[in-house]
């Protein structure tokens, strides 16, 4: 049964979902976010085979602080042979993704539902 969010800070909440950490980021996700994400981000991404969604449903504003935290957490998913899916229907966000091939590294979803019938670790495809 799926827990209910955790408000951490005004812009990511972290709760758990079908064996998943499901980060889910709220509001402008810039710099001044990202110095608050970064921790948390890496906290879930931590341990051997962590199993992890990145939700940008809540999302308003992506720049390249949004980015960063995107491949940082792929980066640390793959080195520990996890799992990481991407939620993201912002037209703008999915065209920065398309734009800078994270696309292709890490496909994005149009709901949780939708990322957790992937196929599994998706982060490790290139």
């Amino acid at each position: 049964m799926p827990q209910e969010p955790a408000p951490l800070t005004r812009y990511l909440r972290i709760r758990q979902d079908r064996g998943f950490t499901v980060l889910e980021f709220r509001g402008e996700i810039d710099i001044a976010a990202s110095v608050e994400i970064i921790p948390l981000l890496d906290r879930a991404t931590t341990g051997a085979g962590p199993r992890v969604v990145l939700d940008l449903s809540g999302v308003e504003f992506f720049d390249c602080s949004g980015l960063r935290l995107l491949y940082r957490a792929r980066s640390r998913v793959h080195d520990r042979d996890g799992q990481l899916h991407l939620v993201c229907t912002h037209p703008l966000t999915l065209r920065v993704l398309r734009v800078t091939g994270l696309a292709r590294l890490l496909p994005p979803a149009p709901t949780l539902d939708a990322a957790l019938g992937q196929p599994e670790a998706t982060s490790g495809q290139v």
